[in-house]
C-alpha cells in the first residue's frame, strides 16, 4: 500500500496551527480549528492515560503547558481533561474528541508517542477509535515497534516512521545505545513497511530517506519547518512539510 495522495497534497500544521501570542496552544481545540480554517492537514501527538485512553498531548511529563506536573500516564482521561492549562481555558482532548471535532474535513497525521517499552496499548486504543472514523488519517512514530504495531493492529491506515540522522543528543539519552542504533538508517523498514517517512528537515538530504522515497516509493515529509531556509530545503528534497510558526 502506497501513501495516499492526500497526505502530501497540503502542508501539515505541526500540533495544529498554534500561536501562543494569540492564545492558541499546541494540540488544543483552537489550534485544530485554526488549521481546519486554513485547510491544512493536522499533525497531533497522542499519549496513553492511566486508564488506557488515547489523549492528545505531546509531552510525557505534565508542566510545560499545564499547571499540574508529573507523568501524564499516571492520570486518568477524566483527570487529564480537567487539567488547567497555563495560556488557555481549553482542555485536553482525547483522540475521540479530536476526530469528532475534525469530522474528516482535513487529514490527520497522528504521532504515537512512545516510552520504548514495547507497550502497544496506545496503538490498540487508536485502532479502536479510528475503526469508526471515516476521515483521512495516518499514524506514525519514532519507535519502530510502534510502527510495527500500526502495521499489525491498524493495517487499513497508512503508517509512517519519524526519523532523523542521529539519536545521540540529550533528548534520546534515556534510551539504550542498542535502541538508538535500531532507529538508524531506517534499517527496520523491511519489517515495519512504512508508506511514508517524516524526516528532520535539517538532516535532509540523507541517503536513507532518499532511498525510501526514490527506490521504495515512500512519501517524504520534512519536519519541523520554521524558517525560509528550511522551507526551501524541504521543497527541494521532500514531498511536503510539517510546519509551525508561520502560515504558508
Amino acid at each position: 500500500m502506497r501513501a495516499p495522495d492526500w497526505l502530501t497534497a497540503r502542508p501539515v500544521a505541526h500540533r495544529g496551527l498554534h500561536d501562543i501570542s494569540r492564545g492558541i496552544v499546541e494540540n488544543m481545540p483552537g489550534a485544530v480549528q485554526a488549521a481546519i480554517a486554513g485547510n491544512f492537514s493536522i499533525e497531533v501527538d497522542i499519549q496513553l492515560s492511566a486508564d488506557g485512553e488515547a489523549m492528545v498531548h505531546h509531552d510525557h511529563a505534565l508542566g510545560r503547558l499545564t499547571e499540574a506536573t508529573g507523568p501524564l500516564v499516571e492520570k486518568t482521561a477524566t483527570e487529564l481533561k480537567a487539567l488547567t492549562f497555563k495560556d488557555t481555558a481549553e482542555r485536553m482532548m482525547s483522540l475521540s474528541d479530536l476526530c469528532a471535532l475534525v469530522g474528516g474535513r482535513v487529514p490527520l497525521v497522528i504521532e504515537v508517542k512512545s516510552r520504548f517499552d514495547r507497550d502497544r496499548k496506545l496503538v490498540k486504543r487508536m485502532a479502536e477509535v479510528l475503526a469508526s472514523y471515516d476521515g483521512p488519517a495516518v499514524g506514525m512514530s519514532f519507535d519502530p515497534d510502534q510502527v510495527l504495531a500500526l502495521r499489525e493492529l491498524l493495517p487499513s491506515r497508512p503508517r509512517g516512521i519519524v526519523a532523523q540522522r542521529s539519536y545521540q543528543d540529550d533528548y534520546w539519552a534515556h534510551l539504550t545505545q542498542q535502541q538508538r542504533d535500531s532507529m538508524l538508517y531506517l534499517r527496520h523498514g523491511f519489517q515495519t513497511q512504512p508508506q511514508f517517512v517524516a524526516f528532520r528537515v535539517d538532516d535532509l538530504p540523507a541517503p536513507p530517506p532518499w532511498i525510501a522515497r526514490n527506490v521504495f516509493g515512500c512519501a517524504l515529509l520534512g519536519w519541523t519547518v520554521r524558517t525560509t531556509e528550511q522551507r526551501t530545503r524541504v521543497a527541494q528534497y521532500a514531498d511536503q512539510m510539517i510546519f509551525e510558526g508561520f502560515v504558508p
